[in-house]
């Protein structure tokens, strides 16, 4: 039967079983998948019945199978050091109460922000050695401007001495 103007690909057509064929068991779908869910069910049972007899005898089973490995992993048996395992942790196993810790990065910063400020502290109460200097500094040019001052003050008394003396 024609199924239309154009013509279906050398593959084949796609079979769909119809709800009759199904129900009389002469349905075109391979038999493998039946095989494979049969197979599936019976792998269940008999890891329920595992289960049973394993809490049965648990302290007396020596017959464990080792967990295969895919690849190179079942060869090679050594812990690689460089390796970052991910840390997953669940919403319940998070302890708020434990501080948070720091990357190296924060802890410079933070430590460098209290030494600045230490020192900023030290500075203000003139005990470092740059404060020294500039207290020092300071009070030569508090005495240079003093004696400056003085010096202003002796010549404008000696100027007005001679005004005084050229009037009379």
């Amino acid at each position: 039967m024609g199924r239309g103007k154009f013509k279906g690909k050398p593959t084949g057509q796609r079979q769909f079983s119809r709800p009759e064929d199904i129900l009389a068991g002469t349905s075109t779908r391979p038999r493998t998948f039946r095989k494979l869910a049969a197979e599936h069910e019976k792998e269940e049972e008999e890891e329920v019945s595992d289960q049973e007899s394993g809490e049965e005898s648990e302290e007396g089973s020596g017959d464990e199978k080792p967990e295969k490995r895919k690849g190179t992993q079942g060869l090679i048996d050594i812990e690689n050091p460089n390796i970052v395992k991910p840390k997953n942790l669940k919403a319940k196993d998070v302890d708020l109460d434990r501080p948070t810790e720091l990357s190296r990065r924060e802890r410079e910063e933070l430590e460098k922000q209290r030494s600045h400020e230490r020192y900023m502290k030290l500075q203000e109460q003139g005990k470092t050695d740059r404060a020294k200097l500039d207290l020092e500094r300071l009070a030569l040019i508090r005495q240079q401007r003093a004696d400056a001052a003085k010096k202003r003050e002796e010549e404008k008394a000696a100027k007005e001495q001679k005004k005084v003396e050229a009037r009379k």
